[in-house]
């Protein structure tokens, strides 16, 4: 019943996780006229102070000292922060410059871009059927680029962003909540540098405009719109099998793209109707083929467990002694 419950907890978590960062395209807009650079340099500064908090509550620390003894790892989160400080400022600047939908594509292929960079980089060989998708994928690609009159480079950028992110994050092999704050502690001084800067200058927008305090408070809300879900991924990671996150990753690029087409009303022309349509094919084969897999090695280890039940115990040499020491005295 624990396990049971466990495990519905942590299908909520996931749900709300996917859910909040596919429902954030809402929250973008209300920061204007910030521009994507001022809003991202916020979301640094105050997700490293709201992280800090967390860490401050729940007394974990000790990872500290380990990060700094490795420059190795320092060199990884560092390249971490670069990656995704990339990823999140190109997104807040497409969902409030009208490209929501492209962005939704960003995160709808980059499962497909992270397979052909296992490929690529890590020597991973692939089943038929991934061969098959990353093939449908590339196709995709081709027909949006063609729809758009030019390659979708923002979706390109954010998958192959999100995708070198998620590699590092691999070889850093660090909590959640851990490598969040390394990773903002990093560009905590520079982005502090940049607000102050535009506060000398008179560029800042903190407490600019009609709202004055509200806007800096939407602002500074921005750690909270960024640690929140990622608390309830890791809650939800560590109480639920992969194969269901990677199920419910797709929540994300889904609430993403009804809001672009149904609350933003962005164009979907036919051609990228199509182009959506080979992802959506891809993915599904993807799932398909994982799930396949999954059920495969679970009756492979049933059927191993089942073996080694069944095979009688071998025979220690005392054992052996002791049976013709009985025969001897019957």
């Amino acid at each position: 019943m624990k396990g049971k419950n466990e495990q519905r907890a942590g299908l909520l978590y996931g749900v709300g996780a996917y859910g909040m960062w596919g429902l954030v395209p809402l929250f973008w807009p209300l920061l204007q006229p910030s521009g994507a650079v001022e809003i991202l340099a916020h979301r640094m500064v105050w997700s490293l102070a709201v992280v800090g908090v967390a860490l401050l509550v729940i007394r974990r620390w000790a990872w500290i000292g380990e990060l700094v003894r490795d420059p190795r790892k320092l060199g990884l989160i560092a390249l971490a922060a670069v990656t995704i400080g990339v990823n999140w400022g190109l997104y807040i600047w497409a969902v409030n410059n009208s490209h929501v939908v492209e962005a939704s594509l960003g995160y709808f292929i980059n499962p497909l871009v992270t397979i052909a960079m296992g490929v690529l980089l890590l020597g991973e060989r692939l089943r038929p059927v991934q061969w098959i998708a990353v093939a449908i994928g590339l196709a995709a690609v081709l027909v949006l680029a063609i729809g758009y009159g030019r390659p979708p480079w923002i979706s390109l950028v954010l998958a192959f962003s999100f995708a070198t992110y998620g590699l590092v994050k691999k070889k850093v092999n660090m909590g959640g909540l851990e490598s969040l704050a390394a990773e903002t502690a990093v560009l905590f001084l520079p982005a502090l540098g940049f607000l102050l800067w535009l506060a000398a200058t008179g560029a800042s927008t903190f407490t600019a405009g009609p709202a004055g305090l509200g806007h800096g408070a939407l602002l500074a809300a921005t750690g909270i719109v960024t640690a929140v879900p990622l608390i309830c991924f890791g809650a939800a990671a560590i109480r639920v099998p992969l194969s269901t996150l990677g199920l419910l990753q797709y929540l994300a690029p889904v609430f993403q793209f009804a809001l672009g087409i149904l609350y933003f009303h962005e164009a979907m022309p036919p051609e990228r109707w199509a182009g959506f349509a080979l992802v959506w094919l891809a993915l599904s084969l993807l799932t398909w083929d994982a799930l396949r897999n999954a059920r495969r090695n679970r009756a492979l280890a049933a059927e191993l467990l089942a073996t080694a039940t069944a095979a009688p115990a071998p025979v220690t040499p005392d054992q052996g002694r002791h049976g013709v020491d009985a025969v001897r005295q019957g």
